[in-house]
């Protein structure tokens, strides 16, 4: 319990140096490319389940917009097996940095909006003025609407930094608890061992379901400037 609560998510080091890039670029073993004419089941179902969510979310985009769908489907497969991958013991997440989400999220944000001031300038402008504003209310409105779309890439990354951490320290929490527990009274340590395996199986689906959300916005944000 004398740990430092917030230890897990420090930047890891070896002699000194981060191992950040390495930890980033490990889920893409998880992933191997198809080299054979006909594919494991475990190649096949993860084929399966990129065609499903690419269906599912390239569905309402343009022409324009479908050509995201790459870059799209590495953004969510990386959230998605970096955050299950934080949930192993003595493993770090770096989903839980608030700088790597922002890294993600603004250059996304700015490009879809670029393309929406590109493709569709004036539809752009126009969500900065509704219809029929009171002509006192239009540069308070203004203000408020540049606002509103410059704060769209720091909600997207403190809802993902937020929602993993929050987890991460509850399940740290509760943890620490049931080894303390487990000496001075087994049946209230036997109680909390099973709401962390609940709360486990609880962040299991939250780091697919962040995953899900962070890139369903992207894809919004592309929808509505394409």
């Amino acid at each position: 319990m004398n740990e430092n609560l917030f230890a897990s998510f420090m930047t890891p080091t070896i002699l000194g140096l981060p191992v950040i890039i390495l930890i980033i670029m490990f889920p893409t073993i998880l992933f191997p490319s198809p080299k054979r004419l006909i594919n494991n089941r475990m190649i096949t179902i993860q084929q399966w389940l990129i065609k499903l969510i690419l269906k599912q979310m390239m569905t309402i985009h343009s022409t324009k917009g479908r050509t995201w769908s790459l870059m799209l489907i590495t953004l969510i497969l990386f959230i998605g097996t970096t955050n299950l991958l934080g949930l192993l013991p003595h493993s770090f997440t770096p989903t839980t940095q608030l700088s790597l989400n922002l890294g993600m999220a603004i250059p996304l944000w700015a490009g879809a909006v670029l393309l929406g001031f590109r493709y569709k300038a004036k539809s752009s402008l126009a969500h900065f003025l509704p219809q029929g504003t009171p002509v006192p209310l239009i540069p308070m409105l203004v203000v408020i609407e540049t606002i509103s779309l410059f704060i769209q890439p720091m909600a997207l990354a403190v809802r993902l930094t937020a929602n993993i951490t929050a987890g991460h320290l509850l399940m740290h929490l509760i943890g620490g608890a049931t080894s303390v527990l487990f000496s001075i009274s087994p049946p209230a340590a036997l109680t909390t061992f099973i709401i962390l395996l609940l709360l486990t199986m609880l962040e299991f689906a939250v780091a697919l379901i962040q995953a899900y959300v962070f890139t369903l916005l992207v894809s919004l944000y592309l929808h509505d400037n394409t």
